[in-house]
């Protein structure tokens, strides 16, 4: 992910403020279709449940190791960026050379980064979390609940 690589061509889907398993699912879906996407201001996404689940389920997946060999052991990131990177990864068939495929043409940035200027805009509709959900939490704030503590 280098700053000269050329962006021309590709979707550009801004998480702000949206529900990440809806935002997720579209660009999941886009890239199986061929197209490269980036995604951007990933840690002001949500995800919606309760603070406590949302947290306890992450951590759960954080303390799996395997007996044998813990370096097989399944790897959840901490950084908000890489951690929507990793859920969007788990909506896609990885296993296969399609789904390997799809996740190399994913980029996904905290924040927006220069350079993406001209890239068509996909809009996903999501209605704002205080009209619709009681319960959520921003990917932000998981990452720091989960021990993520730069910035």
């Amino acid at each position: 992910m280098s700053s000269s690589e050329n962006y021309s061509g590709w979707l550009l889907f801004d998480a702000k403020e949206k529900v990440l398993g809806r935002i997720g699912s579209r660009v999941a879906k886009e890239l199986l279709n061929g197209n490269s996407v980036v995604v951007i201001n990933a840690d002001h996404a949500y995800i919606t449940g309760g603070k406590k689940d949302v947290v306890e389920k992450y951590k759960t997946r954080l303390r799996l190791q395997e007996k044998e060999n813990p370096e097989h052991s399944p790897y959840w990131p901490r950084r908000p960026d890489m951690l929507v990177r990793r859920i969007i990864r788990g909506m896609l068939p990885y296993a296969k050379p399609s789904g390997k495929d799809a996740y190399r043409r994913l980029r996904v940035f905290s924040g927006s980064p220069s350079g993406l200027e001209g890239l068509k805009k996909i809009e996903v509709d999501t209605k704002k979390p205080k009209t619709m959900y009681v319960k959520y939490l921003y990917v932000k704030e998981l990452s720091k609940l989960l021990g993520y503590t730069r910035e």
